[in-house]
């Protein structure tokens, strides 16, 4: 075999080994979820806040009791 086909048989399986690694499927996937999790806060933004000023108005109102 000549030296140019050992080269290109080198590039090939380095293209092909490139390709097939999936070790930064756990970066993607982690990425997406934080995406959706920002999409969701956005969408349901007015009812997060509700949902959090009663709860702290609760506690303020109940502190006082606490003894």
């Amino acid at each position: 075999m000549s030296v140019w086909k050992k080269r290109m048989k080198i590039w090939k399986d380095r293209c092909n080994d490139i390709l097939r690694d999936d070790s930064g499927m756990g970066v993607v996937e982690i990425i997406l979820i934080i995406v959706v999790l920002i999409g969701l806060v956005i969408i349901f933004q007015t009812n997060i806040k509700g949902v959090v000023s009663s709860v702290f108005s609760t506690i303020q109102t109940n502190a006082g009791k606490i003894r």
